[in-house]
């Protein structure tokens, strides 16, 4: 479960103070599919990175599975996510030297999760299951920017992560690939997976199958930019 308190973030710019959020209240439950829907600018995108820990709030509190992510120290921060959250960055952050197969291992790897050998077969069966296990010895570069959101939705399951934060998740995806990522999600959650989204689209790409487990706030808890 992920429980938002209050939560108020703010940026310092050279024309004053610029807030972001604004007192924002939440509870997810474990397993649902919720989004975050609204203009580019108010605030989407800072709110999950709040809740996946890449950023800290300048008020209110974020707990994710009883978890206070304030309590929890910066140098082990990292690995907490590592094993905890899959993200989905909204410009994939895929390493340029690494191949899509490395890529997608990669947090493996970093969480001393298996072995070379599993490692190595669930980030095929990752990347079999969005359709891009024959760009598996490419790098990124190489690669459609469709494609590129694939290999970082892979990556993002890699180690089966209780929790997955997407930004804008099928933003250079074709209608129907789209429709296929969402049905991958929706069924994580009916295994007991939570999932976030934040879409400036969802009107346009939710598929017909999509659950009604999704919500919108308020526009006056986010900034107005």
């Amino acid at each position: 479960m992920i429980v938002l308190e209050g939560v108020t973030k703010t940026f310092a710019t050279a024309a004053g103070t610029f807030a972001a959020l604004r007192g924002i209240d939440l509870t997810i439950a474990r397993g649902a599919l919720v989004t975050v829907t609204g203009r580019s600018g108010s605030g989407k995108s800072t709110l999950l990175n709040l809740i996946a820990g890449l950023d800290r709030p300048s008020g209110g509190t974020i707990a994710v599975d009883d978890t206070p992510l304030h309590t929890i120290a910066p140098g082990r921060l990292a690995a907490w996510r590592g094993r905890r959250i899959g993200v989905v960055f909204q410009f994939f952050q895929l390493l340029p030297t690494l191949t899509v197969l490395e890529n997608v291992m990669l947090p493996m790897d970093l969480a001393g999760n298996g072995t070379g050998a599993t490692r190595r077969s669930r980030a095929l069966e990752r990347l079999e299951s969005v359709g891009v296990a024959d760009q598996a010895a490419k790098l990124p570069a190489t690669l459609s920017g469709g494609q590129q959101q694939r290999v970082a939705i892979a990556r993002a399951l890699a180690n089966d992560p209780p929790l997955l934060l997407a930004d804008e998740p099928t933003g250079n995806l074709d209608s129907a690939t789209g429709a296929a990522i969402f049905s991958l999600f929706e069924s994580l959650a009916g295994h007991g997976a939570s999932s976030g989204f934040a879409t400036d689209s969802w009107p346009a790409t939710r598929p017909p199958a999509m659950s009604d487990d999704a919500f919108a706030r308020s526009p006056s808890s986010f900034s107005n930019a």
